[in-house]
């Protein structure tokens, strides 16, 4: 008789555990979306807030600027012929969403609690990153870059794009709990 019982309640734990199944084995992209959906959402931040900001504020970040540079440098290193002007741009542009996608998409890895933190941090990173390594890199400065705003508005660029990455990775992941 307490076999029957043991059994039963073998039976009704793994009845009960069937319906939780299918979530543990969700498929990579179902397990991606937030976080990639949050790097999505910082990277358009960045790019949103350096276009719209630099048609209308005198000595606003050039990021798109740098990255052309960088994007030309990398091709002609790879015995590339870059594309020239507005092609060079939307080809910039591009990279920029997809490469920021990915960096912002680290800040949705890791516990949930950690969210905020990895966002802020990660977004301070890449502002400085911005700030100081151009010129190292022989990028050569932002055109009409002036001290302190050009470097505080850019920092601020790219930390609007981590806490942003970090919100919606926090929404996203809620909805597919």
């Amino acid at each position: 008789m307490s076999g029957d019982v043991v059994t039963d309640d073998r039976t009704r734990s793994v009845e009960e555990k069937s319906p939780e199944q299918p979530r543990q084995e969700k498929g990579l992209i179902q397990r991606l979306w937030p976080t990639l959906l949050g790097g999505l959402a910082g990277a358009v931040t960045v790019t949103l807030l350096n276009e719209v900001v630099r048609r209308r504020l005198p000595h606003a970040p050039r990021m798109d600027v740098i990255g052309e540079r960088a994007l030309a440098g990398s091709l002609e290193a790879a015995h590339v012929d870059p594309p020239r002007g507005r092609a060079l741009y939307g080809w910039t542009i591009a990279a920029d969403l997809a490469s920021n996608t990915l960096y912002y998409s680290l800040v949705g890895a890791g516990s949930p609690g950690g969210t905020w933190l990895r966002g802020g941090a990660l977004g301070l990173a890449a502002g400085l990153g911005a700030v100081l390594l151009p010129r190292p890199l022989g990028l050569g400065r932002q055109p009409g870059a002036r001290s302190p705003r050009t470097p505080l508005l850019t920092v601020a660029w790219y930390l609007a794009g981590g806490l942003a990455a970090a919100a919606t990775s926090r929404v996203v992941g809620r909805d597919q709990e």
